[in-house]
């Protein structure tokens, strides 16, 4: 929460300019009317001393700042998703490099990756060995979270961005 112009209520304040000079410690009205003469806003920076260091900046710039603020605090607190590549286990070498370069993208951009290969009959070994091939060549954009597992009727891997 930004505190802004006449919501600010203590008397005085350790009031910085549009540049950054420093203007003194200031009545509360004074600040207010300096920030009007300007056309800027008054904002608040922290409520911790007394008085409270304010300074003047553009109009609007506070909010979208604080707004902006939130939206990369929201970002990183959000788990990195998962996304699913399937593959086959007679894939050809060229679409091989494809689904390589798309899973590098994806670990490069902090999501998880899992990779399945759907299996049919006696497919497993080389499923298997399809998977290792492709978390060798990721070494350098991503770990592998858990072996891989080869069940029924797929064999999967999950890899993690370093």
């Amino acid at each position: 929460m930004v505190m802004m112009n006449e919501k600010i209520r203590a008397s005085e304040v350790h009031l910085t300019g549009l540049r950054g000079e420093d203007l003194g410690i200031v009545t509360r009205d004074e600040a207010l009317a300096k920030a009007r003469e300007l056309k800027v806003d008054l904002v608040c920076t922290s409520l911790m001393s007394s008085p409270p260091p304010c300074k003047l900046v553009a109009k609007g710039q506070a909010k979208q700042q604080a707004g902006q603020e939130k939206r990369s605090a929201k970002a990183k607190e959000q788990p990195a998703k998962v996304k699913e590549l399937r593959l086959t286990p007679h894939i050809e070498e060229h679409d091989y490099d494809t689904k390589l370069r798309q899973a590098a993208k994806l670990l490069g951009s902090g999501n998880g990756i899992q990779l399945v290969v759907r299996i049919q009959g006696k497919e497993g070994p080389k499923a298997k060995e399809l998977l290792e091939r492709m978390v060798k060549d990721l070494a350098e954009n991503g770990k592998k979270q858990s072996g891989i597992q080869v069940s029924g009727k797929q064999a999967a891997v999950q890899v993690l961005p370093l």
